[in-house]
């Protein structure tokens, strides 16, 4: 069973669910783009029962607040949302779990906040949002983000009601890695039921997320200063997998063999069956390896 938690911000609140003793070994779950808490639904379940997890709902997904009118969604922001609900917690010490993007923020969370972690587990990623080669690439990303943002505003359309089915079906076509029962789960979190039928509850000015990339040195510069254990899952038909990891990904390429030929002792990097979402979808597949190392002993003496 799980609690649901309410975290009052200056725009509203970020909300979570928690599972375990709350005198448990804290471990703070976080989900990926358009997604929700709800994406650990069935992974925690089957990890360790001495620990207290927390999965919250970055702002603007699951039942947290958006953020207030011409506000944009900046990466850094959602780093801002871990920051909140941890100092609210009165956590000293925890482990970060992530999936997808929220592997991305429980890194440079990670990276700001150094003494507050003890393990980093990533879930099908790498810790890092990359900077394209081409610098043009970048700009031309950044400039679209606000110019969608400036559109949504001027539109203020009305968000789409859909029947149950409908709403389940655009979000499989969306993403091919969720099963039928994965997407179900995540809707119940992610839309709400309205008289003229179910309204995704996730701001649209998400897709206007600005991102703070590095360049492949920057990160193992980076990595190499963490002193915390890390633990990296990739699903054998997600979506870093080496030899379906396009040209314009060719940085993503790159930071993961430095990360398998340099910091072999810092990192336990591990591939599995299953997609992007095995860890919703298959979550067996995952659990044993993630249960192996949130309890064993943090070998690594910190500086």
């Amino acid at each position: 069973m799980f609690s649901e938690l309410k975290f009052p911000v200056p725009w509203g609140h970020v909300a979570a669910k928690a599972w375990g003793p709350s005198e448990g070994y804290p471990v703070l779950c976080l989900h990926g783009w358009l997604d929700n808490a709800n994406t650990f639904d069935k992974l925690i379940p089957l990890l360790p029962k001495g620990c207290y997890y927390v999965a919250m709902d970055f702002s603007g997904h699951g039942l947290s607040s958006h953020r207030p009118a011409g506000s944009p969604y900046h990466f850094l922001d959602y780093v801002s949302d871990v920051r909140r609900v941890t100092a609210a917690l009165q956590w000293r010490r925890f482990t970060l779990m992530g999936h997808s993007m929220g592997g991305s923020v429980a890194g440079m969370f990670c990276f700001l906040y150094p003494e507050l972690v003890d393990k980093l587990i990533l879930l099908e990623s790498l810790g890092f949002l990359l900077a394209p080669e081409d610098t043009e690439v970048w700009l031309k990303s950044e400039r679209m983000a606000i110019d969608t943002l400036l559109s949504l505003e001027a539109k203020q359309q009305t968000p789409k009601a859909r029947s149950r089915e409908a709403a389940l079906q655009r979000l499989l076509e969306a993403n091919r890695h969720l099963t039928a029962e994965g997407g179900a789960i995540l809707l119940q979190r992610g839309a709400t039921e309205t008289p003229a039928g179910l309204v995704y509850n996730r701001d649209m000015r998400v897709h206007t997320q600005s991102r703070e990339s590095f360049t492949v040195e920057q990160c193992v510069k980076i990595l190499r200063k963490v002193q915390d254990r890390i633990l990296i899952i990739l699903a054998q038909d997600g979506l870093l997998v080496l030899e379906k990891i396009d040209s314009y990904n060719h940085f993503m390429k790159l930071l993961r063999q430095e990360l398998e030929s340099t910091l072999k002792e810092q990192i336990q990097l591990v591939e599995v069956p299953g997609s992007h979402f095995v860890h919703l979808n298959e979550p067996e597949v995952v659990s044993g390896i993630i249960g192996n190392f949130l309890t064993a002993q943090n070998t690594r003496a910190r500086l």
